[in-house]
């Protein structure tokens, strides 16, 4: 009978002990990281699909710089190479992602910097449709990336914080990785025309 007690006193003490630890809370929260990732792997998908459509429509209305042309197609393949998984955003995973992206909003930028001299291409409805795509997907992405720093954040202060952080390291709860800005975002872009 005493063993009987004991047993339902030491179950109600390891229920109530690990229903305080924080588990359940850094598995929503983890969670929550994974599915803000998945959201910007959707809206860099986004953009990555609106490439091909700006570059025809370019290549047709234009006949310039074929090199821009390419630069731009040669970093989306880049780009669509590097495959981040949700269950494995290490910072140097994340920061390889971010290098590929960045190299096609480059391109993008130099591509969008030509069209300028070319009234004829702005004029056309497809382009301007295409532009405004582009540069709300640009938006989705900003926005996608801060709801995701903003998810790292939360998991990684629950991760952190005692005496949640003697859970996280029993059950391998690590802190994760947000996005930072780019090398060199903290200059002014110099614009050549």
């Amino acid at each position: 009978m005493k063993k009987a007690i004991l047993g339902v006193i030491a179950a109600l003490f390891i229920t109530t002990t690990f229903s305080s630890c924080g588990y359940n809370t850094m598995v929503k929260l983890d969670e929550d990281v994974k599915t803000k990732w998945n959201q910007v792997e959707t809206q860099y998908q986004r953009r990555s699909d609106l490439i091909p459509n700006l570059v025809s429509t370019v290549k047709g209305a234009a006949k310039f710089e074929q090199g821009t042309l390419t630069a731009v197609i040669e970093a989306r393949a880049q780009a669509s190479q590097v495959k981040v998984s949700a269950d494995d955003l290490t910072p140097e995973k994340l920061e390889k992602f971010q290098a590929a992206q960045g190299q096609i909003g480059q391109a993008l930028g130099k591509l969008m910097v030509l069209t300028e001299n070319y009234p004829e291409l702005k004029a056309t409805q497809q382009f301007s449709d295409l532009s405004v795509q582009l540069e709300g997907t640009e938006n989705r992405i900003a926005v996608a990336r801060k709801d995701f720093n903003d998810a790292v954040q939360s998991y990684n202060v629950k991760v952190r914080s005692f005496p949640n952080n003697l859970t996280a390291g029993m059950f391998g709860f690590k802190q994760r990785a947000g996005f930072k800005a780019d090398a060199g975002a903290q200059n002014t872009p110099k614009v050549e025309f």
